[in-house]
């Protein structure tokens, strides 16, 4: 019998781009279901009770929530397929898990801040904006990859914010590659790769989308 994979999602969220990238990856065939995020499905509600949000991964009937999470769980479900996304030393383990708990709790609110805000709030959105991608630029240093010469953990997880990267330099005048070259050089290496290149939306898109929240939520 064949495996269930399942993955709910939303087209413009990175979080959501976490789990396709890291099935790609690993070659595990799975079913894409875009969700209606004002009118969420039944099975959503029913697979992710907690936090009724996506992305949600069910495997074989079973649901694994938190996008984060879900990619651990791709790499350890399916150890036998693919590349290994994470470290298997214990500390450098750690140390990835560190800095994707660090980019879930800073980037995504800081990239939010600049386009839902204006004027001198927005200048110091940018500003916090900036710092934490120069801190990830830092830790990247001259490697090819977050881990290494290897594409994983933490790439997976940093690299689908990507495509909102126009959004927020079109609406906050400003250039992210002026500040981290490194960091756009290594983004673009990621966006080579096929799984990523074919999960990741159109930027133009996603700032088009974006100019409808902006109104929507009374910014613009």
């Amino acid at each position: 019998m064949a495996e269930e994979v399942v993955v709910l999602g939303f087209w413009s969220s990175m979080f959501a781009m976490r789990p396709r990238v890291a099935l790609t990856e690993k070659g595990v065939e799975y079913e894409y279901r875009e969700e209606d995020l004002p009118n969420k499905t039944s099975l959503l509600l029913e697979m992710n009770p907690i936090h009724k949000k996506v992305p949600v991964l069910i495997h074989n009937g079973k649901s694994v929530c938190e996008s984060a999470n879900i990619v651990q769980y791709i790499d350890e479900a399916w150890k036998d397929k693919g590349p290994t996304l994470l470290p298997s030393d214990p500390y450098q383990r750690a140390q990835a898990r560190f800095w994707v708990d660090y980019i879930d709790k800073k980037l995504y609110e800081a990239g939010k801040n600049i386009w839902s805000t204006k004027g001198e709030e927005q200048d110091a959105a940018k500003k916090v904006f900036l710092e934490i991608l120069k801190l990830l630029e830092g830790e990247l240093g001259d490697k090819t990859y977050f881990g290494g010469e290897s594409f994983g953990f933490v790439d997976i997880n940093l690299v689908t914010f990507y495509c909102w990267f126009l959004t927020y330099e079109t609406i906050g005048n400003f250039s992210i590659e002026a500040e981290c070259p490194k960091l756009i050089a290594w983004f673009n290496r990621c966006m080579q790769k096929e799984s990523v290149s074919k999960t990741l939306p159109d930027p133009k898109k996603v700032y088009e989308f974006c100019l409808f929240l902006q109104k929507y939520y009374g910014v613009a």
